[in-house]
């Protein structure tokens, strides 16, 4: 029994997700999901935004078989805040066939780092959405990534679209890989060529360095639930300007969702929408992780 009591209005992960009609290719990589807990186990955060419910490392490489996944990138969820402890967890059972994403405070020993690093971690996450954080992380980010830099690690950032203009310039100074989380979280109400979305276009396109998942259509589509139409132009257009930089995951088991809870077999068929070609989707799914993520594998 967990000794933390989930939001009152907090969803359950779906529990029965349909079995996808799209067939992932061999050696797919669910490349954004998340543990959470247990808790008695992994305590939550005393200062996180929401408490969730349970979601274990058995669950996630049940739902990676049951899917078609061949490994898992597991990103440190806020509701652990820097404590790495479950995430790592999954790394140490994973046989290999996962690596992670941490979360980490500026007082991090350069050993901590390298034990890290030794288990399979492989960057860092900052938060730059205003009402997910207490103080947004510009100092803390600017001296982490200098100090990942000669591990080989990449900088994983989480903003929303309207506050990109403001981030920009500290954004591309960054001296490392830097993997934008679900397309900077366009407003999909607004037009797909013009505006704000040209900015995070202009983004990739001036900044080879910049990677984007494409992920998470259930916390951008305005179209109600299983639905996210209105997500796939976006989406497709960052896939095919730059197939070489695109990573998509799930989500599970979608942190904080207060909507509506998504099917994750649906997630998985929501892929040929974007990724229209088997070329286009090999390197989504396969060839971009693994370079990323498993570059001694690809040698």
């Amino acid at each position: 029994m967990s000794e933390f009591t989930a939001d009152n209005d907090w969803l359950h992960w779906c529990k029965a997700p349909v079995k996808p009609a799209f067939k992932l290719p061999d050696g797919a990589v669910d490349a954004h999901c998340h543990v959470f807990g247990p808790g008695h186990q992994f305590p939550f955060a005393p200062e996180r935004k929401y408490t969730p419910c349970d979601a274990s490392k058995e669950q996630l490489f049940a739902l990676r078989d049951y899917l078609g996944f061949q490994r898992n990138v597991v990103v440190q969820a806020t509701c652990h805040g820097s404590d790495n402890r479950a995430m790592l967890d999954v790394l140490l059972h994973s046989e290999g066939r996962a690596k992670g994403v941490a979360t980490v405070k500026p007082t991090v020993t350069d050993e901590e780092l390298h034990a890290m690093d030794f288990a399979g971690v492989r960057g860092v996450r900052f938060n730059f959405v205003k009402r997910l954080v207490d103080a947004l992380p510009f100092d803390s980010l600017e001296s982490i990534a200098e100090r990942i830099k000669p591990l080989g690690w990449h900088i994983v950032i989480y903003f929303e679209a309207q506050d990109l203009a403001e981030y920009y310039d500290f954004f591309t100074a960054l001296p490392v890989t830097v993997v934008v989380d679900h397309m900077g979280r366009p407003d999909v109400t607004k037009p797909v060529v013009g505006g704000e979305f040209d900015q995070f276009i202009r983004l990739l396109d001036d900044n080879p360095n910049f990677w984007s998942k494409v992920s998470c259509p259930e916390r951008l589509s305005k179209a109600g639930p299983h639905d996210y139409e209105d997500v796939i132009p976006f989406a497709r257009r960052v896939v095919e300007s730059f197939p070489d930089r695109v990573l998509w995951g799930t989500d599970w088991p979608h942190p904080n969702m207060k909507s509506h809870m998504p099917d994750d077999g649906k997630l998985v068929d929501f892929i040929p929408h974007i990724a229209t070609t088997q070329t286009l989707q090999q390197k989504l799914l396969v060839d971009n992780p693994m370079r990323l993520y498993w570059p001694e594998l690809c040698k």
